[in-house]
């Protein structure tokens, strides 16, 4: 099949998931785990115009006449990816293509959009929301000391405008080996990291204070950079740092107590060597993958890393991250499934991927739970979500179907790489 062939029926299979007035759908589930109660057996969720508008027990849920009616074993809400490069890595691997992730013409770049760099019809955003995910942190990898910007997406074909939950959820930054630059030029040390980072946010505070005391009519010309720190000082957004080892994990404290921003630690591999400090400081933290590869900085990660946050109680949320090699993403109904199996429990992993995730991201209000007037997003089992031989058999966002599967087979939705093609 030529390029021509392959984009046309790209373009024919995403067709039915192009923006249009939600649907109105029942649910049907033998097990509706809410996130805001007890698991509801035999139970029914209602979306009306794309909102939860009653959910119950089968024998006090009525189903309108007109309604679609899905039905699965299990009924979870939507999952929630903490942190990602989902949309702006591409499935293709492409550096001139589909590879907007990394930025390497300068260390410190905070006026970087996400938003400007993703491709909301981009294979892996499908890929994922074929396993549940529905919403999405995503934007530039953390290989530069301040990559860029992330943004909060729902996993929709549709427009990043439209899909997007909030345009500007946080400011990247890295403390790790994957911030030293190779080229001689700064930083190259993590003292010069720590010195860089001070002077940016310093040099924001002066642009704040100068724009305050400016003339109405001579303001100082915009500094996008500056504009975007300034928004992390104010506490208008986080500044999520990646940050693997202790000593790492040590200086964001340091730098967070300077400055007092808000601090959502990012990876953190050791934190469960500082598990005092963190649950002290109330820093919430997005946890490496489970099975990411246990080298470089985050050479002494731990599968039970996630059950040590939750005994200590520090809010976390598992991500799927990025990885430098394809498909540079991972799928976080695996990696909490095996953060389950050592010592989190089913309840834990599933917090830590729905409701949990969803305060650290600040979008509570809208998803990870099921609760009337939160948006129709829903994912749909055959069987328990954490076992290997489960399939995601439907995914639900804002009352629309936008995934439809049999055992794992595609018969309907979005475009799957991994599908093997017919000839």
């Amino acid at each position: 099949m030529g390029h021509r062939q392959i984009l046309a029926a790209l373009a024919l299979a995403l067709a039915p998931f192009a923006p249009g007035a939600a649907a109105q759908v029942a649910v049907r589930g033998g097990v509706i785990h809410t996130m805001a109660g007890p698991p509801i057996e035999d139970g029914v969720v209602l979306l009306r115009d794309g909102k939860i508008a009653q959910i119950g027990p089968r024998d006090a849920v009525q189903i309108p006449a007109g309604f679609e009616v899905l039905e699965a074993a299990v009924v979870t809400p939507g999952l929630v990816d903490a942190r990602s490069v989902v949309g702006v890595a591409g499935y293709y691997n492409q550096k001139k293509g589909d590879q907007e992730q990394h930025e390497d013409s300068a260390a410190v770049q905070p006026e970087l959009r996400a938003l400007d760099a993703y491709n909301p019809r981009e294979a892996l955003v499908h890929w994922v929301r074929g396993f549940g995910v529905t919403t999405v942190q995503t934007g530039h990898a953390p290989r530069e000391l301040v990559p860029g910007q992330l943004f909060i997406v729902k996993t929709r074909s549709t427009t990043a405008d439209d899909a997007a939950v909030r345009p500007f959820s946080a400011v990247a930054a890295t403390l790790s080996n994957a911030a030293k630059r190779s080229d001689k030029s700064s930083p190259g040390t993590r003292a010069k990291m720590m010195s860089m980072l001070r002077s940016k946010l310093i040099e924001a505070q002066e642009y704040a204070a100068a724009r305050k005391a400016a003339d109405a009519d001579s303001p100082p010309a915009r500094d996008l950079a500056l504009e975007a720190m300034c928004a992390v000082l104010d506490g208008d957004v986080p500044m999520i740092v990646t940050a693997h080892r202790a000593q790492d994990i040590a200086s964001a404290l340091r730098l967070t107590r300077e400055f007092r921003f808000r601090l959502v630690l990012d990876g953190a591999s050791e934190a469960y060597l500082l598990l005092d400090e963190l649950a002290a400081a109330r820093i919430p933290v997005i946890l490496h993958p489970t099975m990411k590869r246990a080298s470089g900085d985050a050479e002494n990660l731990s599968f039970e890393t996630a059950a040590r946050l939750s005994e200590a109680g520090i809010p976390f949320a598992i991500k799927s991250g990025y990885e430098s090699y394809v498909p540079k993403t991972r799928v976080i109904l695996f990696e909490a499934a095996v953060a389950a199996s050592h010592g989190l429990g089913f309840e834990g992993a599933l917090r830590s991927v729905t409701i949990d995730a969803a305060r650290i991201l600040g979008v509570e209000d809208r998803v990870g739970s099921l609760e009337v007037g939160k948006d129709g997003d829903l994912a749909l089992y055959d069987g328990d979500p954490f076992e290997y031989t489960t399939h995601c058999v439907g995914t639900v966002i804002e009352g629309a179907v936008v995934s439809r599967f049999e055992r794992g087979q595609p018969v309907s939705g979005p475009y799957n790489p991994y599908q093997k093609r017919g000839r």
